[in-house]
């Protein structure tokens, strides 16, 4: 990339991979990029769980398969995923979370997600962070402790030679910055 701008205007959820698998520097580059992320207090409240064994992959990527047939089922075709579980914070980021009444822990994950997918994205690679999964499943199939959270699942794997880069529609500029004042 040429500079940032570039990186982030690359960047996009890929929902078609080939079989190529992911090379192990690359995904390692990726988790350092997430495990690099600020959080609030320094919390960290993360931790991933890489999922690279196909078989296991096809089942996760399954569970993450919608009401709808058609719903997510790329998932099962990516190389790898990555389950994000959600970490129990420092008490002062747990504290001032509750006092400020702000989850701190999920824009982490988030902040940290989004690391691990521009890394992704600087590596060659392809990715899709997932909302929509059956939780019970996942934490079953990778023996998750059931009291532990998984607020995402990220898709990662080599996008086919002809799969489009889409353009970003985005609402205007001017439609969500605002200075000085709301109104």
């Amino acid at each position: 990339m040429k500079n940032f701008m570039d990186l982030v205007l690359k960047r996009q959820s890929d929902r078609k991979y080939t079989e190529r698998p992911v090379e192990p520097e690359k995904l390692k580059r990726c988790l350092e990029a997430a495990r690099l992320a600020p959080s609030a207090s320094n919390s960290q409240p993360w931790s991933f769980v890489v999922v690279n064994h196909p078989e296991l992959v096809k089942k996760v990527g399954k569970a993450a398969t919608g009401p709808l047939s058609s719903f997510n089922t790329f998932a099962s075709k990516a190389s790898v995923i990555v389950v994000i579980v959600m970490e129990k914070p420092k008490i002062i980021a747990e504290v001032g979370g509750r006092i400020k009444q702000k989850e701190y822990p999920l824009i982490d994950v988030g902040i940290a997600a989004e690391h691990f997918c521009l890394q992704a994205t600087e590596e060659g690679l392809g990715t899709c962070m997932l909302g929509w999964f059956n939780e019970k499943k996942t934490k079953e199939l990778l023996r998750i402790p059931e009291v532990k959270s998984i607020p995402l699942l990220i898709t990662l794997g080599y996008t086919p030679g002809n799969y489009k880069h889409r353009k970003k529609i985005r609402k205007k500029f001017e439609a969500v910055v605002k200075y000085n004042t709301y109104e």
